[in-house]
């Protein structure tokens, strides 16, 4: 394992994919017990990717009151409603929320209305200070579905309607996700750049060869929203996992 300071990113390079999701989740998991001495319950937001896989597989393993916790997501597909097997609230319900003895887990509702959709999460979110976030970084260097066309390091509000950009949409072509780009929806509802970066942590968990482009940008390129995961650089308590085909030339 390789350890290295970004600016304010802690960064750790490990060989496989299964050794970068097992250290990011025994660190997450003693950052909630950390928390938990000083709070009754906590707020944690929960990224939806294959991305997350390991890390999530591994977070369910460690010893934690799940019980003080309330999860969040950060974003879903306009249009896709709770359970909706392309969606990414089914993806974390299948992949930890149902799992886990949550103390509450909050959905966004792609099917609702958009703009009713945002001000009720918004409102939500506005009401539940985060401690922990835990999150990917995009091919493009989104951070959420806040790709650079619509990322903003200043937005004034919480979450929003965004437009997906054509890299972002053949991503989940990449993934998985889904057969063919046409099937990939234009519109999500995000949690917004600077919601995300008022986490009190964030621990972001990057593996994947075709990662490597755009943590190379986050992490040594400007700090803009050309690449919107930049901005990690400026926030503090943040630490990122990633695996040797991330890295590439960076080990």
């Amino acid at each position: 394992m390789i350890e290295r300071n970004y600016d304010k990113i802690r960064l750790q390079i490990h060989p496989t994919r299964a050794e970068m999701g097992a250290a990011a989740a025994q660190d997450a998991a003693e950052c909630i017990r950390t928390l938990l001495k000083t709070h009754d319950e906590i707020n944690c937001i929960f990224a939806a990717a294959p991305s997350q896989n390991e890390f999530l597989a591994a977070l369910l393993g460690q010893d934690i009151e799940w019980g003080r916790i309330n999860a969040y997501h950060m974003d879903e597909y306009v249009g896709f409603a709770l359970g909706h097997p392309k969606s990414f609230n089914h993806f974390l319900s299948e992949s930890i929320f149902d799992k886990a003895p949550f103390r509450s887990v909050n959905l966004i509702n792609g099917a609702n209305d958009p703009d009713e959709e945002v001000k009720r999460y918004g409102a939500l979110l506005d009401a539940a200070p985060t401690h922990i976030t835990f999150m990917g970084i995009g091919e493009n260097g989104h951070i959420a579905f806040n790709d650079p066309p619509v990322a903003d390091f200043h937005d004034p509000v919480p979450i929003k309607k965004v437009r997906l950009d054509e890299v972002c949409r053949n991503q989940q072509v990449h993934d998985g996700c889904f057969a063919s780009l046409d099937e990939v929806p234009r519109y999500a509802l995000s949690v917004t750049v600077p919601r995300l970066a008022a986490s009190e942590h964030i621990f972001c968990i990057v593996p994947a060869v075709s990662k490597h482009n755009a943590t190379v940008a986050a992490l040594n390129g400007p700090v803009s929203e050309a690449c919107p995961a930049s901005i990690l650089r400026r926030t503090d308590n943040v630490r990122m996992y990633i695996d040797e085909a991330c890295a590439g030339d960076l080990i």
